[in-house]
């Protein structure tokens, strides 16, 4: 309804940044796929092996586990939830799928935060 637009623009924003990163992953763009990431030491990713802090270790832990195309394969993101819990915040819910010889997935919470008048991701869950 009309009361749910002004909200939407955040968010619309943010599923920009999202098909931008699919697309930068299926060109084997890591650089590009990362833009979206807070450039911080306090950027935080949680994934099996605990919490890795800031943009650049989790960008050279990308390049390690993803080292070509192959290894990337085609990256879908599936978005279960969203929700815009603030002026700044917005947190995303969704899965991932990497089509390739074996495929691989999981899931992924992820928290958008307006710096800067940027959206970028300050925290990502994935598994």
């Amino acid at each position: 309804g009309p009361c749910s637009s002004k909200q939407s623009k955040d968010m619309s924003q943010v599923l920009i940044n999202m098909k931008a990163q699919e697309e930068s992953w299926n060109k084997a763009d890591i650089k590009g796929f990362m833009f979206c990431y807070w450039k911080s030491d306090s950027l935080k990713f949680i994934g099996s092996k605990g919490i890795t802090y800031g943009w650049q270790k989790t960008y050279d832990n990308y390049i390690k586990s993803y080292p070509n195309k192959e290894a990337m394969g085609e990256l879908k993101f599936t978005i279960l939830e969203t929700k815009q819990l603030s002026k700044i915040y917005i947190y995303v819910i969704g899965k991932w799928e990497l089509k390739k010889d074996k495929p691989v997935g999981g899931h992924f919470t992820l928290l958008w935060q307006k710096i800067n008048k940027q959206w970028v991701i300050v925290a990502d869950h994935t598994s």
